[in-house]
């Protein structure tokens, strides 16, 4: 899994970075397909905002979480998208494995 991390009106420092990369590496535990990471972190007057778009096989996945503080909008994006993650990927799953003579 390929994590770019952006900034728009913050300066990234190596400990958001390493927060944000150890925040989506948890994805890769619940999806093997995650291909690409595209994480950008804002400032908007007083609200701290992160924004991700995750690609992944069979489409793309993108969240965004506000806070008023950075490590709190991360920790809710991440909680977002390994929500959608799991969704996706139980929605790709094949439901129908058994035979159709075991459910007669």
């Amino acid at each position: 899994m390929q994590i770019d991390v952006s900034g728009h009106h913050v300066e990234l420092t190596s400990a958001m970075r390493d927060y944000v990369t150890g925040k989506l590496e948890k994805l890769d535990r619940h999806f093997d397909n995650v291909g690409k990471v595209h994480v950008v972190l804002s400032v908007e007057k007083l609200v701290h905002k992160a924004e991700a778009t995750v690609h992944v096989a069979g489409g793309d996945i993108f969240a965004d979480a506000r806070n008023e503080n950075m490590y709190a909008a991360i920790d809710a994006l991440t909680d977002k998208l390994d929500r959608q993650v799991i969704k996706h990927k139980e929605k790709h799953t094949n439901h129908h494995r058994g035979s159709r003579e075991d459910k007669v």
